[in-house]
């Protein structure tokens, strides 16, 4: 596969079936490719073949690309105990997901733990102090990885690098100790660390250095020499089984961004972890196996000249896909047109257009001034690279229902249907009446125990 057919663009997405598949459910709608899906994850255990490969399901948690991933040998790394759930119930087992918790609530970690005690092989990463002491106070005793700081981060914004930034990770020069005052109290397996979201070829320097640091903790933890003069370091060696450092590999997003070089990458990240006897890489991909096997299909409602620029108005919108309002990110964006016998817009004049939505916020857009084939209202807009962080971030602000979700696998099966204006209250009309009389709400679930499955 050329390094151009490891991304695919917008413009190479069938036009007659868009608009087929819009015309028979409607918009704001959502298309995920699963066979793209699947080609992705092959190419990662291509490019990683002695490496664990585990899918960051916070990019797309949807229950057919779960099962896609699953088919394809990728494990499931799950940040919260609603996506451990969710990997539970498309078939992956305890041996095969990672709970990486971020400042855990209380209800995720007995969720976790009850999994873990009925689930063979569940690994629960940790990055402070305190959530280990939480885990050891409900009685966990099992497989624990232990997140680091260390001090490096890398991302397409600043929002999303983590490998620096204090909230993620026990900071680095304390690493050693607590992994192993962890011993006494769980089964330590791992060190990880992560640099950030959608690391582009200017950030790989930094992905280096990240994997250049837990290389050397990882030495200083599985051989004693490594440790020599460490006032902190035993004798006993560690018997860790893996160095996970993290994902964050970027996807092209503008049309003249070269896609990454994944076997590069790969190489580049085995070189600067070096050597560790007996410990295995593992990588985080979550990006990377999704986004360019989607995209948002919306349609054109308003057109309105203004004397500084045309803004074109469509019924998705930032509760449909907020990345644009979030990180300023560019989607590129496609006119496929309107009625199927109507000829490809791609032979109309360009011309610079704002596309917005319908939220009541100024920052409700997905591009400004961007040339466009000029748009009329019923044109059928395509917004690209739209299958990581797209259905994953929307909402129910200014009480819109969130979109529809397609599947393609051969046939196209509508795997999410559209949220109708009753499911806004859905809960407000199931909650039950307050029982003390007292006239507030009812306690929420997990409150006093873990959370259901």
């Amino acid at each position: 596969m050329t390094d151009e057919q490891s991304v695919r663009r917008v413009s190479e997405w069938d036009r007659d079936r868009l608009r087929t598949l819009a015309n028979a459910h409607d918009t704001p709608l959502y298309v995920q490719d699963l066979e793209r899906v699947r080609e992705n994850c092959e190419r990662l255990t291509a490019a990683f073949p002695d490496a664990d490969v585990r899918y960051a399901m916070k990019a797309h948690s949807g229950r057919a690309v779960l099962e896609t991933v699953h088919a394809a040998g990728l494990d499931a790394e799950c940040a919260s105990a609603g996506e451990v759930d969710r990997a539970l119930a498309a078939g992956f087992g305890g041996d095969r997901l990672h709970y990486t918790a971020v400042n855990p609530p209380a209800r995720d970690l007995e969720y976790v733990v009850d999994a873990a005690a009925s689930t063979d092989g569940l690994t629960v990463t940790a990055g402070a102090v305190d959530t280990l002491d939480r885990l050891a106070d409900r009685g966990y005793d099992g497989r624990l990885c232990l997140r680091v700081n260390p001090g490096v981060g890398a991302g397409h914004h600043e929002k999303v690098r983590t490998g620096a930034a204090a909230k993620f990770g026990v900071p680095h020069d304390r690493a050693v100790r607590v992994a192993r005052d962890a011993v006494d109290r769980f089964d330590l397996v791992g060190i990880h660390a992560h640099a950030g979201s959608g690391i582009d070829a200017d950030g790989l320097d930094s992905h280096r250095e990240l994997v250049s640091r837990m290389g050397a903790l990882a030495r200083e933890l599985t051989e004693p020499e490594a440790a020599a003069g460490d006032p902190d370091a035993s004798p006993d060696p560690l018997n860790l089984e893996y160095v996970d450092v993290g994902g964050g590999f970027g996807v092209p997003y503008r049309e003249d961004d070269a896609p990454l070089e994944l076997d590069a990458v790969a190489d580049a990240t085995r070189d600067a972890l070096g050597e560790v006897p007996g410990v295995a890489l593992a990588v985080e991909p979550g990006r990377y196996v999704v986004a360019d096997a989607g995209v948002l299909l919306t349609r054109v409602n308003t057109v309105k000249p203004t004397p500084d620029e045309t803004v074109v108005g469509v019924d998705a919108g930032m509760t449909d896909l907020l990345r644009p309002a979030m990180y300023d990110a560019y989607h590129p964006i496609r006119n496929i047109g309107g009625a199927n016998n109507e000829p490809d817009p791609a032979d109309r004049e360009s011309t610079p257009v704002t596309v917005a939505g319908p939220i009541c916020e100024t920052g409700d857009t997905f591009c400004r001034t961007r040339p466009l084939a000029r748009p009329v209202r019923g044109d059928l807009l395509a917004v690209g690279i739209a299958g990581a962080y797209g259905y994953e971030m929307a909402s129910q602000y200014n009480s819109r229902p969130r979109p529809a979700e397609v599947a393609l696998n051969g046939d196209a099966t509508v795997v999410r249907r559209r949220e109708r204006l009753a499911d806004l209250t859905r809960v407000e009309r199931e909650a039950e009446p307050s029982r003390d009389g007292d006239g507030g709400p009812a306690p929420i679930d997990g409150d006093a125990g873990g959370v259901s499955r």
